[in-house]
């Protein structure tokens, strides 16, 4: 009996790479759990296993106390002597309880116990194992195919690598041999879930590292990597070493080295890049193979760069798809903006056009009430000539301005070019609440006279009173809108103001 339990928990321990005195806790626990179930007690119950005898007893645990208040758990001293005449206060008197009468149910629930306490051991040892050899490069074979997760074997252990870890250019079949690197050790309900890579950039890291002996040694370094796995990788080498050239001791004898990693990676494209401690100097690296004419930092705080080529450079700095202008931002850090040497002409002039264009406060605009003009002005409107290059379309995007007015703005703005154009001022529109003069009213009696017989009517009283707000706007006879009416379309819903978007 002794040699039998001591074999399994033997075997157990090599089988599971356990430690032995792990498997014999977990029988002592199991025998516990049996005994307690049994003899449905709430006594502090220990096991305790003999190897030499090869039985697993079950013991009752009581306190030695003066004074007994709890008589499962506790002993009076004299009592405790009569067991063992040696016992003092504070001490234990162990009891051994009947195993041989358990029964098979009993059995079975040790069983269970013994093998749940094992599994939480053996999730222990893979969590402790692998967690220490994340970055790792390790040799697997597919074992089974999980819809969109593939399934190695690493050793003794299965591992997962899911969708995002695959390469675009690879497909898995079961029992191929594949060089993957350890992403990341997660805690699972079903235990410690080990999850591999193909797609991380430490993998191409790792293949340099075992086909260049400089790398290895640390004579060249890799000092960052970028990579879309399956199409292309960027990495940026240094050399401690002057007289070792980092790139090719990379790319080896007639490419030899850097071939090897790319047949390794399924016919991925790999750019090898010097690296420099200055951001403009590594830009002009990075976008290799485009040639750059100049880069330039924009801001340093967020890290943005200005890059500026030639116009027959600009798709292959960009690539495809925007590839190789993102890969060299996540190389070096910053974001790229790149621009082709005309569109970077383009826009100077444009700059120089808004420099030397005149200005215009929107308040000498005639013909355009004040509630109108503050609209416009909230929405980033505040000069003539910005207000002329709008098209109807965004001028009705700005709450509180329909069809009606949007004639009537575009109307006021083609008025005011033809009198700049016949070399007349503009006259400013009143201000509301002034009074008007006797020469303010002979000047609007003459302008009346063109107007519609409606708008030339006015009282003696309406001159001498101050204008009301509605009276900075005329009022649209032609379009059938009456007098005092405001700017607002009245088939439109108010609207909360909202910034332009240019």
């Amino acid at each position: 009996m002794a040699s039998l339990l001591n074999q399994t928990i033997e075997q157990i321990s090599r089988e599971k790479h356990i430690d032995p005195s792990v498997i014999v806790a977990a029988i002592e626990d199991a025998m516990v759990v049996a005994a307690r179930k049994y003899y449905k007690t709430e006594e502090d119950l220990r096991g305790r296993y003999n190897p030499e005898s090869g039985h697993v007893d079950v013991l009752a645990v009581r306190q030695v106390v003066e004074q007994v208040t709890d008589p499962l758990k506790e002993m009076s001293l004299d009592e405790a002597r009569k067991k063992d005449p040696t016992a003092q206060v504070g001490g234990e008197i162990l009891m051994a309880k009947p195993t041989e009468i358990l029964g098979r149910i009993a059995a079975q629930t040790a069983k269970q116990v013994i093998l749940q306490k094992v599994r939480e051991a053996e999730r222990d040892t893979i969590f402790n194992e692998f967690n220490g050899r994340v970055g790792e490069l390790v040799n697997c074979i597919v074992k089974r195919i999980e819809g969109p997760e593939v399934i190695v074997e690493l050793g003794r252990t299965e591992a997962r690598m899911p969708r995002r870890e695959q390469s675009r250019a690879e497909t898995y079949n079961v029992g191929d041999r594949l060089r993957v690197v350890i992403k990341a050790v997660e805690r699972a309900g079903r235990g410690p879930q080990v999850v591999v890579s193909r797609a991380d950039p430490i993998l191409v890291q790792r293949l340099f590292e075992m086909e260049v002996p400089e790398i290895y040694d640390a004579t060249v370094r890799i000092r960052a990597a970028a990579r879309e796995a399956g199409e292309r990788t960027k990495i940026a080498v240094e050399s401690r070493d002057k007289e070792v050239d980092p790139v090719g001791a990379c790319v080896g004898m007639k490419g030899m080295r850097v071939q090897s990693i790319i047949r390794e990676l399924r016919g991925e494209k790999i750019d090898i890049i010097p690296f420099s401690e200055d951001t403009v100097t590594f830009a002009l690296k990075a976008l290799s193979p485009a040639k750059v004419s100049r880069v330039q930092i924009i801001d340093p705080e967020e890290k943005r760069l200005e890059v500026i080529v030639e116009d027959t450079q600009l798709s292959l700095a960009i690539g495809k798809k925007g590839q190789n202008v993102r890969l060299a931002s996540k190389l070096i850090g910053w974001n790229i903006d790149i621009k082709s040497e005309e569109e970077k002409r383009r826009e100077i002039e444009l700059q120089m056009t808004a420099l030397t264009t005149p200005v215009t406060p929107l308040e000498e605009l005639a013909g355009v009430g004040p509630k109108t003009i503050e609209r416009l002005q909230e929405h980033g409107i505040s000069a003539i000539e910005r207000l002329a290059d709008m098209t109807p379309e965004q001028l009705m995007e700005i709450p509180g301005i329909g069809e009606k007015m949007v004639e009537k703005i575009r109307a006021a703005v083609a008025t005011y070019f033809e009198m700049l154009e016949a070399g007349a001022a503009p006259s400013a529109q009143p201000e509301a609440g002034a009074e008007e003069t006797a020469e303010t009213g002979a000047a609007e009696g003459e302008a009346a006279a063109s107007a519609p017989v409606e708008e030339s009517v006015e009282t003696a009283e309406t001159e001498a009173a101050p204008e009301k707000d509605e009276a900075a706007d005329p009022p649209e006879t032609e379009t059938g809108a009456a007098p005092g009416r405001d700017d607002t379309d009245p088939g439109e819903e108010p609207e909360s103001f909202e910034e332009e978007k240019v």
